[in-house]
C-alpha cells in the first residue's frame, strides 16, 4: 500500500466509520444486499480487504466461518479479536489462501484502493482461485461520480485543490489526494459502473447483477433524522431496494456492488 493510504487508515477512522449517516446507511443497504445476495449458509467467506470486521462480525453472529485478509496489521488485529472471525495480513493481488476454499469471496476495500488496472484484475482473479466452483465474488467500488456529488453537498468544491482533484477524478478515475485534509479521503481508484463487469469477467468470472448500495439518498442532509427513525429507515431500505437494479441510477450512488460467480 501506498504510504499515504497507511497513513490515513492509521488514522483509526475505520473503527467507526459505518456507526452513523452516509456510513450508516451504506452498512444497512450492504448488509441488506448481502442477505439477498448470499446463499443459504453457514458459508465459508473470505473477506478480503475487510478491515476491523465491520461485516465480518455480523457474518459470523450468523452462522457464518469468516476469514478477513486485510494489509494493515491494526486492521486485521482487531478482526481477530471478533467472536467467530480470524485474521490475517495479506495482499488482495497474492492471497496466502488455497484453490477453491471458500463458499464466497467479499472484496470489499480492495478494487478502490488498486489505482492500476492490472492489479485490480490481480486481486479479481485471486478472488476467483479462492471461491469454489459456482461460488459467489462480491466486490465493492467508489462511484466516478461520488467526489462530485460529495464535493457540492459538503461544500468542499469551494477549495481550489479539491476543484483540480476533482478534474482529475472525473478524467482518469484516479482521486489522489496528496494534502493533508483527510475528509477528502485518500489515494483510490473510482469506477464508472460499467468498468467492475469488465473486470471481473477478464478475471474469468461470470456476471449476476450490479447493485446501487446508497443510491442517492447518502446526500440527504436530514439522512441522520431518517435513520434515527425505525420507520423511516425501512421506508428508505425498500424505496432503494426497487431501484438499485436501475443503471440510470448506478452514478448516483456512492457504492456500487458487483456480484460474479466462478463458473461451475
Amino acid at each position: 500500500m501506498q504510504t499515504e493510504i497507511e497513513d490515513y487508515y492509521r488514522q483509526g477512522g475505520e473503527t467507526r466509520r459505518l456507526d452513523a449517516g452516509a456510513g450508516r446507511w451504506e452498512f444497512l443497504r450492504t448488509w441488506d444486499l448481502l442477505q439477498r445476495v448470499l446463499p443459504a449458509g453457514p458459508l465459508s467467506i473470505l473477506d478480503v480487504g475487510g478491515a476491523t470486521g465491520g461485516y465480518a462480525g455480523p457474518l459470523a453472529r450468523h452462522g457464518h466461518r469468516v476469514h478477513v485478509v486485510d494489509p494493515m496489521p491494526e486492521h486485521a488485529a482487531a478482526a481477530a479479536a471478533l467472536p467467530g472471525v480470524t485474521a490475517a495480513v495479506g495482499d488482495a493481488r497474492a492471497l496466502a489462501e488455497p484453490d477453491a476454499a471458500y463458499d464466497a469471496v467479499l472484496l470489499f476495500g480492495p478494487l478502490y484502493h488498486l489505482v492500476e488496472r492490472g492489479d485490480r484484475l490481480a486481486a479479481w482473479r485471486e478472488a476467483a482461485r479462492a471461491v469454489r466452483p459456482g461460488g459467489l465474488v462480491v466486490a465493492a467500488t467508489v462511484s466516478r461520480f461520488a467526489s462530485l456529488l460529495d464535493g457540492y453537498v459538503s461544500g468542499h468544491l469551494a477549495h481550489e485543490a479539491f476543484a483540480r482533484m476533482l478534474d482529475h477524478t472525473l478524467a482518469t478515475g484516479e482521486h489522489r489526494n496528496l494534502g493533508t485534509d483527510r475528509r477528502w479521503f485518500t489515494t483510490a481508484y473510482f469506477h464508472r459502473p460499467d468498468e467492475p463487469q469488465a473486470e471481473a469477467a477478464d478475471a474469468g468470472l461470470d456476471f449476476v447483477r450490479t447493485a446501487a448500495v446508497e443510491g442517492p439518498l447518502w446526500m440527504l442532509p436530514v439522512l441522520d433524522e431518517v435513520l434515527a427513525d425505525p420507520a423511516r429507515t425501512a421506508q428508505a431500505l425498500d424505496l432503494v431496494r426497487r431501484v438499485e437494479g436501475e443503471p440510470h441510477l448506478w452514478g448516483a450512488s456512492s457504492h456500487l456492488l458487483t456480484v460474479a460467480r466462478r463458473p461451475a
